[in-house]
């Protein structure tokens, strides 16, 4: 049975199940945020309640494999998209829950768009957003701790926006000397994106040591810093 949050601590993820679903209720303050991404665990919705979710197997992006669709760097090229990080936190939440003809629901409301955006005003969520021009044309945010990266959502208003987004993520992790970037539930979309399927237990073990790494998602020190809009 689905457990009800009433302390404030998270039922063992084990307990989870078979969808992932492992808790109900509680808040989406920040310390408890980041105690649920510390645990492997992570909200999903907030209406009528708050979902958490632990899922079997776990959804990453392997930093070291990783490689970028070609056509990504074609249309970067083409459409002279440049770079920024954290440079619109709140505008990239917001493309992440517009409606779209493929996506017709969100889960990120007022109260995702308001913990997420303490998080990141306490140095712990951030974002990457693509630019042509001055406008604003796909982006994606997460959470950080230590040398874990938790993606939450991405989008795109051009074709291929979302993957080089993803792709600039990707780059600017390695070199900050991150070590997981976790994607949550697998879909046919994300595995066409590079991601792949981990046990639950091996990505536990793999966001232990993640945690435990000194690694901080601002511009490395000697990195040239990526252009403005």
């Amino acid at each position: 049975m689905v457990a009800w949050l009433n302390s404030p601590r998270f039922p063992r993820v084990e307990e989870a199940d078979e969808n992932g679903l492992l808790a109900l209720g509680g808040v989406l303050h920040p310390e408890r945020l980041l105690l649920a991404y510390r645990s492997g665990i992570f909200p999903w919705s907030s209406d009528p309640v708050i979902t958490w979710w632990s899922p079997d197997p776990r959804a990453v992006f392997p930093l070291d494999t990783f490689r970028a669709h070609s056509s990504v760097a074609r249309s970067a090229r083409r459409g002279n998209w440049h770079f920024t990080l954290d440079a619109d936190f709140a505008g990239v939440m917001r493309g992440c829950a517009e409606l779209t003809p493929r996506r017709d629901g969100t889960w990120i409301n007022d109260d995702f768009l308001a913990a997420y955006q303490e998080l990141h005003r306490r140095g712990s969520a951030h974002s990457v957003e693509v630019w042509e021009g001055r406008s604003l044309i796909g982006g994606l945010y997460g959470v950080t701790v230590g040398g874990f990266f938790g993606g939450e959502s991405m989008f795109n208003r051009r074709p291929d926006a979302s993957k080089a987004a993803l792709a600039h993520l990707v780059a600017h992790l390695c070199v900050a000397k991150f070590t997981l970037l976790d994607a949550q539930v697998m879909s046919p979309h994300l595995e066409r994106m590079g991601a792949i399927a981990m046990p639950r237990r091996d990505y536990l073990a793999r966001l232990q040591a993640a945690l435990e790494v000194p690694a901080t998602f601002g511009v490395t020190p000697g990195a040239p810093a990526p252009p403005r809009p």
